[in-house]
């Protein structure tokens, strides 16, 4: 379900595509229910369906609208056409993300067919919650129903197992159930819960599946419960990689927003964002605010602080025992040998450098093939752009380019070469030799500043 408009959210955002660890909340629901092998997913949405379905995606998707939302039944009615007669309907929340496929695969085994699945949680402080009544006081009595916190007698108040608004449902049973919703209420919406009622006076059994921990069964409401879950989801993440080796300097500080794989003695600093899929490894170590994204970073590595890595779809490769940063920028198809430095607001493009390489300062190396030991000056860059198509620049082996050079690809530096600072070069450079292409400098002997006029 992912029709509501999210009001405490107060954005134009639809509340399902807020972000949580860098993906939508919706897609977080998406993908776990992926990993079941659902013959087909629907997804029913309302309030911004058309940006909503353009957002997400997962196989076997299929979209509804509800419109107008009239509570939650209703919504489940919109998806009626598309339910077959046989099998099980699971039913999650677009705005509770971090339900875990396991947990997800538990709710469908509970209902097997022929038994209406509730998850449920304990919570020590379960106010808001619907609570799940029990014939008896034992947690293990039958389900009677759901009673709704602002309905709920002081007794029923105390109880600390509640609904997390998910279920699983026989098909033949749930299309029955949802045709005979009223809606002869105070809200005049249609219940999903009251299906419980209708389970229960047909004598179907009702039971609960119970969810791992409350982290799974969180909804997203407002701006305050995202950061919240946002925080609690960081700190899940960084505790399971230390429990692996990893040592960051404060799991409180600290971001995952994919997937990262670490060697031993990975160290990381504090404020790190990592987004897509990070390789770590072994003892490479992050300084603190860096921000990394689709990267593999060899064993011994150094990442400075405040270095950005976007690999986006090209990736981007760090050799062993490379040092990169501060302030440095790579971008997608930067591939780097061992050893190679790449120092304070340099940036790499679609190049490769090899062993030993250097630029250590200021520099642009943009579609370039740099041969090992090179060692490219302070201010120098590639002119790798003709207004209209991209050319390559190939630095051989041991070549040393001065400060403050523009090579204008396409065009080759021959190994051992060096280029003269402040050189323009346009046309191939020999191997060993030096080559300088610049202005000769001139004196003009009784020239005086230009003055203001009285």
């Amino acid at each position: 379900m992912a029709a509501g408009k999210g009001t405490r959210m107060k954005s134009r955002l639809p509340k399902v595509l807020h972000r949580l660890a860098g993906r939508a909340l919706l897609q977080h629901v998406l993908d776990a229910a992926a990993t079941l092998q659902a013959s087909r997913i629907i997804t029913i949405t309302g309030h911004g369906a058309e940006q909503v379905e353009a957002a997400v995606q997962a196989p076997a998707l299929q979209f509804v609208r509800q419109s107008p939302q009239l509570g939650t039944g209703h919504a489940v009615q919109q998806a009626l056409p598309l339910l077959q007669d046989e099998g099980t309907t699971l039913i999650l929340n677009g705005d509770v993300p971090l339900i875990r496929p396991e947990t997800a695969r538990a709710l469908v085994e509970a209902c097997a067919g022929e038994r209406l699945a509730l998850l449920t949680i304990e919570l020590d402080d379960p106010s808001g919650y619907g609570r799940i009544v029990r014939s008896g006081d034992a947690r293990g009595g039958h389900v009677l129903g759901i009673v709704e916190h602002k309905d709920a007698a002081p007794e029923q108040r105390a109880i600390r197992e509640v609904y997390t608004g998910m279920m699983a449902a026989p098909n033949r049973l749930l299309k029955r159930w949802l045709a005979e919703l009223r809606n002869d209420n105070a809200q005049g919406e249609y219940y999903l819960t009251d299906v419980v009622a209708m389970a229960v006076a047909e004598g179907v059994p009702v039971v609960a599946s119970h969810a791992g921990s409350e982290i799974e069964v969180l909804g997203v409401n407002s701006p305050l419960q995202l950061a919240d879950l946002e925080r609690r989801f960081q700190r899940s993440r960084a505790e399971a990689l230390m429990e692996a080796g990893v040592r960051l300097a404060d799991p409180a500080r600290f971001d995952l927003r994919g997937e990262l794989v670490c060697g031993g003695d990975v160290e990381i600093d504090v404020n790190c964002v990592f987004e897509g899929r990070v390789v770590l490894g072994e003892g490479a170590r992050i300084g603190a605010n860096c921000v990394i994204r689709n990267a593999e970073i060899a064993a011994g590595a150094v990442i400075h602080p405040f270095t950005h890595i976007d690999g986006e779809k090209a990736g981007v490769q760090v050799g062993e025992g490379a040092m990169i940063g501060p302030f440095a920028r790579l971008r997608p198809g930067a591939v780097l040998g061992p050893e190679v430095h790449i120092g304070n607001f340099v940036e790499v493009k679609n190049s490769t450098l090899a062993r030993g390489a250097k630029a250590n300062h200021l520099a642009y190396l943009g579609d370039a093939t740099v041969g090992e030991r090179v060692n490219y000056g302070a201010g120098s860059i590639t002119a790798n752009y003709d207004g209209a198509n991209k050319h390559r620049t190939v630095i051989g082996a041991d070549a040393h380019v001065g400060s403050n050079c523009v090579l204008v690809a396409p065009v080759t530096i021959g190994a051992g070469a060096t280029i003269g600072g402040g050189s323009t070069i346009t046309k191939d450079a020999p191997e060993g030799q030096l080559t300088v292409a610049r202005a000769r400098q001139a004196s003009l002997p009784g020239w005086t500043r230009p003055k203001k006029g009285g």
